[in-house]
């Protein structure tokens, strides 16, 4: 039998130390080490039954490059954050909060999937549970789908190799196990051996392999910051559960970009892909009031309009709130500052909220001005006319700095019946092709008052 002990492990880089110490010696990183149980064994790797074909050096100019194959998983917004489908042998993981979606969103996936057979694995759920979801999701599913309740990776890759299935699930990783490591499911010596395993796996027999995880109150994925290092894609799928919006981002894939993005909404029956969330974001009709201003965003590759809400009020206790919602705060209390600089105007004893609707989060810095407009609107208490909507990144000297896409987010404007847009002043703007009202401004003052000098 082997002699057990424990070691101390560092979650991000995996350092292993004798005791628990503060400070990562190795990467830097505080309070991250966790006790493990190991064995004095080596431990072997869990899918050393596969036979390994004996690399050779060759020169790069002799490499020859082929299209990979990739396989259509039936959901066009998938396909697109993917990179245009799964290609074969890879394995991607698909991380988010409890309850946001994961699972019905592989398991839709599947179910569309009539031609290729799919084994999925799920360590949380039971047959029966698992057959109710598929039931809410659709009346009419593959019936080559098959499903295991198992942890163990041992039987997971015997029933694998009996069935040679075209996809593999597995949900999620944080609940396999592996008998060769001594420690329990979940913990960084289990995540790491079953998810090189499963990786070894999927290289050799060319299965695709589509990982669930899940992720920490931090927001990052849970277990070994190697798990992210080993698959070749991660998507993060995110969004308030008190919203309907979902959002799946790419955040390493090597196969694609990892500027795509892919919008769900989330319904009884389902997700549902969302071809055009600028009119599912822009159905409220917000005439006469203020504190809304309509930003030109896009995330990734998509231009898309959303609402920037603000509420501007006098300070109740002696020292001012600064709230945000989908939005940098510390962004936010830059641009107020900008806006007492060099607009003149004073905020220091007004509570400010900023909001995002529709639950998303938004980092696209052309939204700067925007967010301007909506607290100034909030603050006066003038609406901003109908029909404006704005794009424009806001820089310390209160200069409208220039955006990337300026067609796109004009386009996007154009087809939702906008009449007049606030732009930047730079070059490659074809007012020719565009019917609607461009206004172009060099400073953040101009912006301003074309918006309210009417008022």
């Amino acid at each position: 039998m082997a002699k057990v002990k424990t070691v101390y492990v560092c979650t991000e880089c995996g350092a292993e130390a004798p005791k628990w110490i503060g400070k990562c010696p190795s990467c830097g990183a505080w309070n991250t080490y966790i006790e493990e149980i190991v064995s004095k064994e080596p431990v072997r790797s869990a899918a050393s039954g596969f036979e390994r074909n004996q690399a050779r050096p060759q020169l790069l100019r002799d490499v020859t490059l082929k299209e990979e194959s990739r396989l259509d998983l039936r959901d066009g917004e998938l396909n697109r954050v993917l990179g245009g489908g799964l290609v074969k042998g890879s394995l991607v993981l698909i991380g988010g909060e409890p309850g946001i979606g994961k699972s019905t969103l592989v398991l839709q996936t599947v179910l569309k999937m009539k031609d290729i057979t799919t084994l999925y694995v799920s360590g949380e759920e039971s047959a029966q549970q698992l057959k109710l979801r598929a039931e809410r999701l659709t009346k009419s599913y593959s019936d080559n789908c098959l499903i295991l309740c198992e942890t163990n990776l041992e039987q997971i890759f015997t029933a694998a190799s009996n069935i040679k299935p075209g996809l593999l699930i597995i949900d999620s990783i944080q609940t396999v196990f592996t008998d060769l490591a001594e420690s329990s499911p979940g913990s960084i010596t289990q995540v790491r051996e079953c998810s090189a395993a499963i990786l070894k796996y999927a290289k050799e027999t060319g299965t695709p392999v589509m990982l669930i995880g899940h992720i920490n109150k931090e927001g990052s994925i849970a277990g070994p910051k190697v798990l992210e290092h080993i698959v070749d894609t991660v998507l993060q799928f995110e969004g308030d559960q008190h919203y309907m919006y979902r959002i799946l981002r790419s955040i390493k894939n090597r196969f694609g970009s990892t500027s795509e993005l892919g919008i769900y909404e989330m319904r009884s029956e389902g997700l549902r892909e969302v071809s055009n969330p600028s009119e599912l974001l822009l159905t409220t009709n917000h005439e006469g009031l203020s504190g809304v201003a309509i930003a030109a965003a896009i995330e990734g590759v998509r231009p898309f309009l959303i609402e920037t809400q603000a509420l501007v009020s006098s300070a109740v206790y002696g020292t001012p709130q600064r709230s945000s919602t989908g939005f940098d705060i510390r962004r936010m209390n830059m641009l107020l500052a900008v806006l007492e600089k060099r607009a003149g105007f004073k905020l220091a004893q007004k509570d400010v909220f900023l909001n995002i609707a529709g639950g998303l989060r938004v980092s696209d810095p052309a939204i700067d001005l925007s967010v301007l407009a909506a607290i100034l609107s909030s603050s006066l208490d003038i609406a901003i006319p109908q029909g404006f909507c704005m794009t424009g990144e806001v820089g310390l000297s209160g200069e409208i700095r220039p955006v990337n896409r300026i067609e796109q987010r004009i386009q996007e404007a154009e087809k939702l019946g906008f009449t007049s847009m606030i732009v930047p002043r730079m070059k490659g703007i074809d007012e020719q092709k565009t019917k609607i009202k461009l206004l172009k401004v060099r400073k953040a003052e101009e912006a301003l008052k074309a918006l309210f000098s009417n008022n």
